[in-house]
């Protein structure tokens, strides 16, 4: 019976603090952009809309969405691949506590701030509004 409960209280944990990591990182939306330097600040001060795609390379369902935003990083200068393994400064400016995580910046505020992978299609749709 103990070890029946002691899964059963891991993985109310493990599910618990998921959830407690999509609320925070919601409460985020509305939220003025943090202050960034370098092409990042440029970008948030200077542009209607910009888009931060948070990665890490250990993690899986990051290695399903990072191809769909390198094509668009390459030729985008509002669009930003951040691998948080390199540059945890610029995750903890905006509060990232997981991978992949994705955050839209318009005219200098937090739109949308998304945790985990999403589809293909509805990614590609974030990606384009850097465009226009």
């Amino acid at each position: 019976m103990n070890i029946l409960s002691t899964i059963v209280i891991v993985i109310a944990l493990y599910f618990g603090f998921q959830y407690f990591m999509i609320f925070k990182m919601k409460q985020k939306k509305g939220k003025a952009a943090p202050e960034l330097s370098g092409s990042y600040g440029k970008a948030v001060k200077n542009s209607k809309t910009s888009l931060f795609y948070f990665y890490s390379p250990s993690c899986g369902a990051c290695r399903s969405m990072t191809p769909l935003v390198e094509d668009y990083t390459k030729n985008n200068p509002r669009c930003f691949k951040v691998d948080v393994s390199k540059d945890m400064e610029t995750a903890r400016a905006f509060g990232i506590m997981g991978t992949p995580s994705t955050v839209l910046v318009e005219n200098g505020l937090i739109t949308d701030f998304i945790v985990g992978p999403k589809p293909a299609g509805d990614f590609t749709r974030l990606l384009e509004m850097t465009r226009s």
